[in-house]
């Protein structure tokens, strides 16, 4: 069972930065493939970006250049950097994981992650 404990959302005006977190827990962190995805109301769910064990990313169109995932496996912590934030990228961002690891090639499908995180809240304003 891994726990994800996620932080970092909140409200901020269009431009500018939020940086998200995701704890998790378990020995083998290292080797989890992780990622965000978000979803706002009346939306479907979205991938955001995702990061597997070796360092390499992949972001969805709409966030490439404006924001970066990252992770630090001395911390068991997993980040998402938001810079120049626009109205529509409010909703709701859930922390995922794949302890078994991911090819990138794979990394986008919701359903290739094995826990979830509650989710939080981002709201950009205009």
């Amino acid at each position: 069972q891994v726990q994800l404990v996620e932080s970092g959302g909140g409200l901020v005006q269009a431009g500018g930065s939020l940086r998200l977190s995701c704890a998790a827990s378990g020995r083998a962190f290292s080797d989890y493939a992780m990622g965000w995805f978000r979803q706002a109301p009346g939306k479907e769910r979205e991938f955001v970006a995702a990061v597997i064990w070796n360092g390499s990313t992949y972001y969805t169109d709409s966030v490439k250049g404006r924001f970066t995932i990252s992770r630090d496996n001395t911390k068991n912590t997993m980040y998402l950097q938001m810079n120049s934030l626009k109205p529509e990228d409010t909703a709701v961002y859930s922390c995922v994981v794949r302890p078994g690891g991911a090819s990138l090639g794979t990394v986008s499908v919701a359903s290739v992650y094995d826990y979830w995180g509650q989710g939080t809240q981002v709201t950009v304003s205009s």
